[in-house]
């Protein structure tokens, strides 16, 4: 007697991976990732871009500017993050920052988030979103790292603005454009940053005392 042979049944299959799957940009370019961030050691700095929806208004005017650094004081000594050098751009800021806890990064931001929400809506006259995206985070794990991260934060506005409106000297609107220690803004404690030598403080082109952006590394010289 013959056996009968058993016929495969071709049915859809379900989960793995799918062309086209997940979630799609909501404007023209893809966002930030949602796949977990990575580990980093305490040793290293970040540098954390956060970038804000057009309704908020230009950040670098005057009262726009305060309320972000007002911010950044709050969070100054808090969430176990410290904010070393800092720039603010027209729909953007940059920041770097180091954290002794690193997986204290996505709490330290939320909460400096909150802070400028609620500054910029006010001062704005509306609610709602601020922020386009997630915050994008760079672990700086080298010396070449920061030494390339430090002065283009520092001197971002170079990339952003016309040579006729962009300002002389060091930009008023980062952390280069203060001196002492009331600053909105942190000592550097890591081996990395301390490594980045700051030149002499100098006078900008309004007569106000300002840090260098000029950064070479003690260590190594890039060119």
């Amino acid at each position: 007697m013959k056996l009968m042979k058993q016929m495969e049944l071709k049915l859809p299959a379900r989960g793995g991976k799918r062309k086209g799957a997940g979630r799609k940009p909501k404007g023209d370019k893809a966002g930030v990732s949602h796949v977990r961030r990575p580990d980093f050691k305490p040793r290293h700095p970040v540098h954390v871009t956060m970038r804000l929806l057009p309704g908020v208004g230009f950040l670098r005017g005057y009262s726009r500017r305060r309320a972000i650094e007002n911010a950044l004081r709050e969070v100054k000594l808090r969430f176990g993050m410290r904010v070393v050098h800092y720039s603010i751009q027209g729909n953007h800021l940059h920041l770097i920052v180091e954290c002794d806890e690193p997986s204290a990064l996505s709490r330290a931001i939320q909460g400096l988030a909150i802070r400028l929400a609620r500054a910029l809506n006010r001062l704005a006259g509306r609610a709602g979103k601020v922020f386009s995206d997630r915050f994008h985070s760079h672990v700086l794990k080298t010396l070449r790292e920061v030494v390339c991260a430090v002065p283009y934060v520092l001197e971002n506005f170079r990339h952003h603005l016309r040579e006729d409106v962009a300002p002389q000297g060091a930009d008023p609107c980062s952390s280069a454009g203060w001196s002492g220690d009331d600053g909105p803004f942190s000592a550097p404690r890591t081996w990395l940053l301390l490594q980045v030598a700051e030149s002499p403080v100098r006078t900008n082109s309004s007569g106000r005392t300002a840090r260098s952006t000029r950064y070479q590394p003690r260590a190594i010289c890039c060119r």
